[in-house]
This record gives structure tokens, C-alpha cells and sequence, in this order.
């Protein structure tokens, strides 16, 4: 049993932000911004990139494992600041003879890479946006719908891509010939296809270092995709004055950024704000180090993450609830895996979905028993359109859902919405608008030209705003049962998952317009082992198994026990075995759940778990 958090000892971890001001405002809307003030931040983050290949020429800056042929990943290459740089005014340079801008951008369709991370640099050295977009629209899309809305959106003058032979489909689907096609391996059948190597071989000229001087806290360095939920996805603005104010932000938050070599083993990937921003941007601000993990937390590539967590030790280390929860019981059996990543490690942190208080009890319980203290698990508040970073958490004593206080620089609007709180960003970290979509940006600031995120939160405690806020849901998730009573979907789906850990992935609830709340389950792979069927059983099978539904009947039957009425209460539950899928937007890459988006294709679904359509559905038991 683990001990009191208020009593548990940790890893030193310092907080930047512990206190904020209050102001109140009309009709009971309130402003939250932090006491201290926002430092000067550089103009540009290549002024980052620069300085260091001036102070640290021979530190890596990036790494990634050689991969052969077959797949399987070797010893890993490195790329300096110094060759960072050098290769940034290379690729500069044939951008701009290209005559490439932000009205004729670069898109990169391939995953991280060391060649996406220098054509990256390169773009935003000669001031040409570029935009990372999901591997996913090109690799698991079957209609490439989404890559369609991309390239029209943007109309790229040059789109990259890794491996052509990988990539060549999507690339013929949706790309004119008046696009030059550049990739690291292979070349698209029926296209002059340019290498990347030669691109990386033009000489520079002054000019280049002339177009990176002219550039400065508007320009556009990038633009990224929002996930798309009910509608196509939007192309969010991201300036210089975005990132670096972000990055300093960060810093302010989290002052261990800046207290000791930055190391980072990460895979979250490039085309979120998440990878992209916050933690390829910090590497060049603070003159860190990147190793670009190759896994993901997939039954498939998890191993790949765990191997190269025994080898690299990281200073912080970031990841989304299902890699956590994947690295927690891996170290229950993992000897190497414990003092690797537990040796010098000084914080971890969770974005992109909410991490269940079971996983987070796991992983201090091993912490506390391999290094006698706890590892700080940080978290708080963000989007694609705030940079991301915008709240942190004030303190150790972080439970589930806790947000914590408003980054220095960043004003919160507090909003009444219908009996829930939504919280609005102002600040230099938020985007000026979507790329080429006037109306919807008009539409995502209020009169005050706050940002309308549509998350809800509420204090932590009402008595102490110092503490901060936590998480309310998404206001645009809750719904009404045809009684009138509201139904807070966010709270309730954490709620769920904590429930019936291990074996949750997710869950979208149902019920609008009905009498009852629903629940539909997305089990993770652990479920098979609770089943107690051979590997080679089908899900159907598993998810129909005697274990497996005396578990969820438990967990139905417990979460009844607490619930503290209609809208609290889960009335019926069914276990899914079709997954979420890209195509539908029903998930992101990154493993989000869009609940609007699995409700709307899976229509069918609902309307028979509510009419007791559906072969096993479970009710509580009374």
C-alpha cells in the first residue's frame, strides 16, 4: 500500500508558478494569470539553434537507431549541433531557390525522423512554413480523404517522404505534377523524384543567412493540423512568437528544463503540438538532446520503447497514459528497465488523455520501491492553438485530472457555459488564427480576443485559487438525457477507466436523449490475458469470455455503488472489439479518443446497447 501523497517523499522538483491573482469581471466571468511576468524571449528558435552550434558544436542534438532492411533497428547515428546547423542553411538554401513560401509550403507525410528533423530546421532557417502532417492519412487511410483536405488547404510546392516505396500511393493520390516529390529512400514510380541527399548538397549563399535574419516573430514557422472531430481538420497558425514564448513559458512552469543537460527519449510524433512543439522545440532551446524512439505504445513497438529506455537515461520524460501505464507494468519484472529510466530522471509527464490514478499509483509504488522516493508525474492544460503549454500543476501532489495554474504571460477567462466553467487562452503562445479558414478563426475568439478552447474545468479547491484548476471535460462531449438531467462525459469516462484498470483503453459515453447513461469500452490488449483463452483466440472470443465479463460486470456493479444519480450512474455497458479507427476520426495517432466521432459512426451500436440489442450488455447488480 503506498504511502499518504502529502506524506510521500520526491525526487526535488522545483515549481515555477505556486500563486496567481483573481480579478473578477461582468457576469460572473473571472481572469486567472499568474503573479510573476513573462521574461524577454528570443524572436526566432533558429537564434536558439544558432547559439547553440556556436557554445556546444560536438553535442548531439538529435539521435535515432540505423534501421536495416528487414526492419529491425541498430546502433544509433547521431547529428550535432554543429551538423544541425550546417545542414539547416543547406536545406535553407535549396528552398529558397525553390521560390517556396507559406503560400507554397513544405509537407512532410513520414514519421520522425533524422531527415524530418533537418528538413524542419531547414525550413524554418530560410522562413519557409512547413507542416507536418499524420503518417497515418497516407499509410492506414484507404480513401486518403484527409491527405486530400491537407494538400488542398496548403497547396505545398514540395512534399517529403522517408521511403517512397511506403509512400508513393498517397503521394500519386493527391499530389500534381507541379509538386517536387522528395524522399530519403526509393523513388515514386511515374514522378521525378528528387533525393533528399540533394537536397542536403546545395551550397549556401549569404541569401540564406539574409532570409533568416529577415525573419522574426510573425512569420510563420509551421503550420499543424488540428485532430478533426466533426469536421475536416484545420491548419493552425504557428509564428515564431508562438514557440519561442511557449518554450520560455515552459521554462518558467518548469524551471528543471533549464537546470541540468536536457535528455529525451521520446516518440511522440512531430505532426502534434505535443512532439512537434513542445518537445522538439525545447530540445533547441535549451540545448538538449533528442533520441527519437522508434516504439510507440502499441502491443507491436512497445518492446522498441523499453529497450531503448534501459539503454538512454532521460532527465524527463514524456509520454500519453498508455505508454505510462506500459512502462508501469513493464517495471514491475524489468531490473534494467527500473535503474535506467529511474536514475536521473526528474519528472515525468502526461498530456493527451487522462491517466488513470491506478496507473499513476503503479508507477510510485515501483519508484518508490527501486529508488526510495517518488518520481514527480507533472501535467496540466493545452492545445494545438496555445503552442501547447498553457496550465501546470503547482505542486507534488498531483491526482488525476489536476491542471494547476495559468504559465506566466498566459491570461485564463473563466466563462459560465451552461452550469460548467470553459476556460479561454490569451497570451503571445496563442495562434492568430487557422491557415486560410477566416471565418472559423472569427468564430474561436471571443470579444475580448480570448480563445475559446471549449474545455471545462473547476477549482481544485474552491477555498485556495492557489492550487489551481482541474479538468471538467470537453464542454462540446456533454450531453442532456431526455430527462433534462446534464451529463458530464469527462469526469465520468475517468472515472470508468480507473474502474476497470488495467484493462481499459478507453470509453465513449452514450445515453443523449435517453433515459439511462451508456457505456462503450475499448479494452486494451491485457484483457486476453484475463480471459485466460489461447493467443490465437479471436477478440470476440476474449471480450465474451467468462473472466472477462465476471470483470466488467464488477466494475459496472462498483461504479453503481458511487454513483450519485441518473447522470452519474451506468446504467448498461458493452465491450467493443472493432477499435477506433484513423479514417473515421474516431482516434488520433497519438491513441486521443473523439467521443462525437465514435458516437456518430457507430450509431447503430448505441441505439442497440440502449434497447438491449446487443449479445452480452451488463447492467449493475442489485
Amino acid at each position: 500500500m503506498s504511502q499518504n501523497p502529502t506524506m510521500a517523499k520526491y525526487r526535488p522538483l522545483t515549481f515555477g508558478v505556486t500563486r496567481a491573482t483573481l480579478r473578477d469581471g461582468a457576469q460572473g466571468t473571472h481572469y486567472l494569470r499568474a503573479d510573476q511576468a513573462l521574461p524577454p524571449f528570443p524572436e526566432r528558435i533558429t537564434d536558439r539553434l544558432v547559439h547553440w552550434a556556436k557554445a556546444r558544436p560536438e553535442q548531439t542534438v538529435f539521435a535515432r537507431r540505423t534501421k536495416s532492411a528487414d526492419g529491425s533497428t541498430g546502433d544509433w547515428r547521431h547529428i550535432t549541433f554543429a551538423q544541425a546547423l550546417d545542414a539547416a542553411r543547406r536545406i535553407g538554401q535549396g528552398l529558397l531557390n525553390r521560390g517556396l513560401s507559406a503560400e507554397r509550403p513544405v509537407l512532410i507525410l513520414s514519421e520522425n525522423d533524422l531527415e524530418h528533423a533537418l528538413l524542419a530546421l531547414g525550413c524554418v532557417y530560410a522562413g519557409v512554413a512547413y507542416c507536418p502532417t499524420s503518417p497515418a492519412y497516407s499509410l492506414v487511410s484507404q480513401d486518403f480523404d484527409k491527405l486530400h483536405h491537407v494538400v488542398k488547404t496548403l497547396t505545398p510546392g514540395l512534399v517529403f517522404a522517408s521511403d517512397a516505396s511506403r509512400y508513393s500511393r498517397a503521394m500519386l493520390a493527391t499530389l500534381g505534377e507541379g509538386v517536387e516529390l522528395v524522399t530519403t529512400e526509393g523513388t515514386v514510380p511515374g514522378r521525378a523524384t528528387t533525393p533528399f541527399a540533394d537536397l542536403l548538397a546545395t551550397e549556401p549563399t549569404p541569401a540564406v543567412d539574409a532570409a533568416m535574419a529577415a525573419t522574426g516573430p510573425d512569420t510563420i514557422a509551421k503550420f499543424l493540423f488540428t485532430s478533426g472531430s466533426t469536421k475536416m481538420p484545420k491548419a493552425v497558425i504557428n509564428t515564431q512568437r508562438m514557440w519561442c514564448a511557449n518554450q520560455q513559458q515552459m521554462m518558467e512552469s518548469m524551471p528543471v528544463l533549464a537546470q541540468s543537460p536536457l535528455v529525451l527519449v521520446d516518440w511522440l510524433p512531430w505532426n502534434h503540438t505535443f512532439g512537434g512543439n513542445h518537445n522538439f522545440g525545447m530540445v533547441l532551446f535549451h540545448g538538449g538532446t533528442l533520441y527519437i524512439d522508434d516504439g510507440k505504445p502499441t502491443p507491436a513497438l512497445m518492446n522498441e520503447t523499453l529497450r531503448n529506455l534501459r539503454e538512454i537515461a532521460p532527465t524527463v520524460y514524456f509520454n500519453v497514459p498508455t505508454g505510462f501505464e506500459a512502462i508501469a507494468n513493464a517495471m514491475k519484472t524489468d531490473e534494467a528497465l527500473r535503474k535506467t529510466l529511474l536514475s536521473r530522471v526528474q519528472m515525468f509527464f502526461y498530456a493527451g488523455a487522462a491517466l488513470a490514478q491506478p496507473v499513476w499509483d503503479a508507477l510510485h509504488a515501483v519508484q518508490e520501491s527501486e529508488i526510495g522516493e517518488r518520481i514527480v508525474m507533472g501535467t496540466g492544460l493545452g492545445m494545438t492553438e496555445s503552442g501547447p503549454f498553457g496550465i501546470f500543476v503547482t505542486s507534488p501532489n498531483v491526482k488525476a485530472g489536476d491542471l494547476g495554474l495559468p504559465t506566466p504571460g498566459l491570461e485564463l477567462k473563466l466563462v459560465d457555459a451552461g452550469g460548467k466553467t470553459e476556460v479561454r487562452y490569451k497570451g503571445p503562445n496563442i495562434t492568430p488564427g487557422y491557415w486560410r479558414m477566416p471565418l472559423e478563426t472569427t468564430e474561436s475568439f471571443d470579444d475580448e480576443g480570448f480563445f475559446k478552447t471549449g474545455d471545462a474545468v473547476k477549482w481544485i479547491d474552491e477555498t485556495d485559487i492557489h492550487l489551481g484548476l482541474k479538468f471538467d471535460g470537453r464542454i462540446a462531449e456533454d450531453f442532456k438525457l431526455a430527462t433534462g438531467t446534464f451529463v458530464s462525459v469527462g469526469p465520468l469516462r475517468a472515472k470508468i477507466i480507473a474502474a476497470g484498470a488495467p484493462y481499459i483503453q478507453d470509453v465513449v459515453i452514450t445515453g443523449l436523449n435517453m433515459k439511462e447513461v451508456g457505456a462503450m469500452v475499448f479494452p486494451t490488449p491485457l484483457v486476453r490475458s484475463l480471459s485466460g483463452l489461447p493467443a490465437d483466440a479471436s477478440l470476440h472470443d476474449v471480450l465474451n469470455s467468462e473472466p472477462v465479463l465476471a470483470h466488467f460486470q464488477r466494475v459496472v456493479t462498483e461504479l453503481a455503488k458511487t454513483a450519485t444519480g441518473s447522470a452519474s450512474r451506468i446504467a448498461r455497458l458493452c465491450l467493443l472489439a472493432d477499435p477506433p479507427t484513423i479514417d473515421r476520426g474516431e482516434v488520433t495517432d497519438k491513441g486521443s479518443i473523439n467521443q462525437r466521432a465514435v458516437l456518430a459512426h457507430r450509431a447503430e451500436t448505441v441505439d442497440l446497447l440502449h434497447s438491449d440489442g446487443l449479445h452480452a450488455i451488463l447492467k449493475p447488480e442489485t
